[in-house]
C-alpha cells in the first residue's frame, strides 16, 4: 500500500493549515485520471478530481489545523515541527507500507527522518521538495488537503462578510485585497478577525502600527 501526504495553506496568514494524506494500492488509476500537482488545476478541475480519488483511494485522512491552534503551538515549535507532527499522525492513521511526502524543510531527508521517528511502525518513507510535481498519489493527496481548506475558506469568509461585507481576498500576505481586508478591519473593531494568524509578521506589523497611531491619538 503507498500514501501520499501534503499539506495546504502554509503561508497565509488567514485559514487553517490543512493535511492530507491518501493511501491506493498503485498510483495507475491517478495517473489515467490525471492527478496532479493541486495548484496547476482549475477550482472547479480540482473538485471533481478530489471526488474521483475519494472513490479510488482505499483510504484517506484529513487534519485541519485552526489558525488559532497554529498561533498556540508557534510559541512552543516551528511551523516545520507543526507540520511533521500532522503528517506523522496522518501516516499513523493510514498505516501504508511506503509514505511519499512534499517535504517542507530545506533539507528533505531530515524532515522525513524526523515524520518517522514519531510513528510506531516504520514504513519507507520518501521525502522530496515539489513531491506533488513528481508522485500521482502526492498529487491526490494535495487536491484533497487544498479542496478541504477551499471549502474552510469559503465558510469563513462567508461567517465574516456577516459582520463586515468586504472581501477577504486569498487570505495571503502578498494579496493587496487581504492586506485591505486586515486593515479595515482592524479599525473598525480594533483587533484583528477570526481565523487570523496573529503570529505572523504581516499580522504583527498591522497590529504595531494600529497600536502607534492609537498611542499618538493621545
Amino acid at each position: 500500500m503507498i500514501c501520499g501526504v501534503d499539506e495546504a495553506g502554509r503561508g497565509p496568514v488567514i485559514g487553517p493549515l490543512v493535511i492530507a494524506g491518501v493511501t491506493i494500492e498503485d498510483d495507475l488509476k491517478l495517473r489515467e485520471n490525471r492527478v496532479k500537482d493541486s495548484k496547476k488545476l482549475s477550482p472547479s478541475r480540482r473538485r471533481n478530481l478530489a471526488e474521483k480519488i475519494k472513490e479510488l483511494a482505499n483510504n484517506f485522512e484529513i487534519i485541519k489545523i485552526s489558525a488559532q491552534d497554529i498561533d498556540d503551538m508557534r510559541q512552543v515549535m516551528t511551523l516545520n515541527q507543526i507540520e511533521v507532527n500532522a503528517f506523522s499522525k496522518v501516516i499513523e492513521e493510514l498505516k501504508p507500507d511506503i509514505c511519499y511526502v512534499d517535504a517542507a524543510d530545506v533539507k528533505n531527508e531530515r524532515f522525513g527522518k524526523e515524520i518517522l521517528s514519531k510513528l510506531t511502525f516504520k514504513p519507507k518513507i520518501i521525502s522530496r521538495h515539489k513531491a506533488d510535481e513528481i508522485y500521482p498519489v502526492v498529487g491526490a493527496a494535495s487536491i484533497i488537503a487544498k479542496t478541504a481548506r477551499d471549502h474552510e475558506i469559503s465558510i469563513i469568509e462567508s461567517d465574516l462578510r456577516r459582520k463586515f461585507d468586504i472581501s477577504m481576498g486569498s487570505g495571503y500576505p502578498a494579496d493587496p485585497i487581504t492586506q485591505n481586508f486586515l486593515k479595515e478591519w482592524l479599525q473598525r473593531f480594533g483587533k484583528l478577525p477570526p481565523h487570523t494568524r496573529n503570529s505572523w509578521k504581516t499580522s504583527q506589523k498591522l497590529l504595531n502600527n494600529y497600536k502607534t497611531r492609537k498611542l499618538d491619538s493621545f
